[in-house]
């Protein structure tokens, strides 16, 4: 009946910054935007077949979070430590869902409106 999950939405109180937070962070790439009702502003980003849509609000999400799956786990927390994006929790193991995901670790960084990044690889 259905597919997949076609995107996954964020409120953030400033959608320039959000923008550029994932397109220089995590290798976001917008592709489009438009003016919803009330004039507010919606941008679509892709990370190969993920849709991440960032919607601005002057209230942002809380309690809420997304996970990316690292090609090198090590190199890319190493990456965001240096480039300053604030850790929320510290890589640790965690345990295997399927068989390739023996050994695996995972760690939680904070975006620009508090949203949890996890990272697992």
């Amino acid at each position: 009946m259905f597919r997949r999950i076609d995107h996954v939405a964020i409120h953030v109180s400033d959608l320039d910054r959000s923008v550029a937070f994932y397109e220089a962070r995590f290798g976001f790439k917008k592709y489009f935007q438009h003016a919803a009702g009330g004039g507010m502003q919606i941008a679509y980003l892709k990370l190969g077949d993920t849709v991440l849509e960032l919607t601005h609000r002057a209230e942002p999400m809380k309690g809420f979070h997304f996970c990316l799956e690292a090609e090198n786990f090590d190199d890319a927390v190493a990456r965001l430590q240096k480039d300053g994006v604030e850790m929320a929790r510290a890589p640790h193991d965690t345990p295997a869902r399927e068989p390739r995901e023996r050994g695996w670790r995972r760690v939680v960084f904070y975006g620009p409106d508090g949203e949890q990044i996890e990272l697992r690889g």
